[in-house]
């Protein structure tokens, strides 16, 4: 917290010594836990974004009597550049110890100009996915109210838009034989499923579905694809299980088209590896701003979470990458842990920002915040919401009616 916020606080505190009850909003505190987070900064914006991230937890550590133990890591461009390696064996030993992992980005034109590199930062997550078994990605996609207009879509289109996308993440033909002629003139790249691969997905998924509105979409492309059949088999028959679940089919190209014309008729999408990455990157214009979407990679025994918005390499090191995603990614690696109420504290002091317009360029051109601004507002709503907006927003602004 600022010198100044402090102040404004302490000052308000002593105009007021009637208030002795506890603050409206202030959460209930928790026995006091402790857990080991791994952090993987990463390339680019990402470790401008995850520290504001950390930020955000460090927050409802002090609320709610938590201690979070950081473990920082290498992984991605940074790490070639240091020893070769995009996934240095001490980072894997480190994520494997910790109870979550908070994920920056990845990725540098250096690597991703030159088709000809050998060694390519995308091939360390790649890499750390399937060493930790993290099957499955959890994209949400909302459409918040304070951003519709920032959409390329129309208001009545997105409007209340609120989907969950969870698709297969260590099989398909991302990991597939890849095999490429001796004369350079035909490639090839393999697909190939499981029942078993496809089984622990498509449970998360259901049971995800029961949890919201009841319904799952699986978007394959069963007409063509033998392994889209083998999904749409495997997940009929897992149906079953879940009466509850109303389950429908979309081949992957009319999902996409409905993504853009109707995405409120989706609820929970379950889908393979391509498909995925695919669908899960074009629901992102429905928000408004690529620089709120989160993620989670999860396991049986893991879990990653991290932005989808990349490592944006314009804007690294000028304090103007929208931060908002890595701390909803925040937000999500609470919930994992079982820590809801801290969770949504954090969402709340983001729908805050987002009310308030205390956000970056992208979101606000008019009266841009910096990126570790964004992360002092978010860290001192969630410890100070008992404050009146106004003085929130005129502190935040350097122009508080209160000192």
């Amino acid at each position: 917290m600022s010198v100044r916020v402090r102040e404004a606080r302490i000052e308000n505190k002593l105009k007021d010594t009637t208030k002795s009850a506890p603050l409206v909003g202030t959460p209930k505190i928790e026995d006091k836990m402790k857990y080991t987070i791994a952090v993987i900064p990463g390339d680019g914006i990402g470790p401008e974004v995850t520290e504001q991230a950390k930020k955000a937890l460090n927050a409802v550590a002090d609320v709610y009597d938590h201690t979070f133990i950081y473990k920082e890591a290498s992984m991605g461009a940074c790490a070639i550049d240091a020893i070769g390696n995009p996934l240095p064996d001490k980072t894997l030993k480190v994520c494997e110890k910790s109870d979550a992992i908070l994920f920056g980005a990845i990725g540098h034109p250096k690597y991703d100009n030159d088709p000809t590199a050998k060694v390519r930062p995308e091939q360390g997550l790649l890499r750390l996915r399937k060493e930790l078994g993290l099957f499955c990605n959890v994209r949400p996609v909302k459409a918040y109210a304070q951003l519709i207009e920032n959409s390329p879509l129309k208001r009545e289109i997105i409007e209340g838009t609120d989907i969950s996308i969870y698709r297969e993440l260590t099989g398909g033909i991302y990991f597939g034989i890849k095999e490429l002629s001796d004369d350079g003139q035909i490639a090839f790249d393999g697909c190939s499923y499981t029942v078993e691969e496809i089984e622990r997905i498509a449970h998360l998924a259901f049971k995800e579905a029961q949890t919201r509105r009841k319904k799952l979409t699986l978007v394959d492309k069963a007409n063509v694809l033998e392994t889209s059949r083998l999904w749409r088999k495997t997940v009929t028959a897992l149906a079953a299980q879940y009466p509850d679940v109303a389950l429908d089919f979309l081949f992957v190209d009319n999902a996409a088209m409905q993504m853009i014309l109707n995405p409120k008729q989706f609820d929970v999408i379950l889908t393979e590896n391509l498909f995925g990455d695919i669908i899960s990157d074009e629901a992102s214009v429905i928000g408004g701003s690529i620089g709120l979407l989160a993620s989670a990679s999860v396991g049986k025994e893991n879990a990653l979470f991290e932005p989808i918005h990349g490592s944006f390499p314009q804007a690294t090191g000028k304090n103007i990458a929208n931060p908002l995603a890595s701390i909803l990614s925040a937000a999500m690696l609470l919930n994992h842990l079982g820590l809801h109420k801290e969770a949504k504290a954090i969402e709340n002091a983001v729908q805050k920002s987002l009310s308030l317009e205390i956000t970056t360029e992208d979101l606000n051109k008019n009266q841009p915040f910096s990126t570790s601004k964004v992360g002092d507002f978010i860290a001192d709503y969630i410890e100070n919401q008992d404050d009146s907006i106004l003085n929130f927003k005129n502190i935040h602004m350097g122009q508080s009616t209160i000192i």
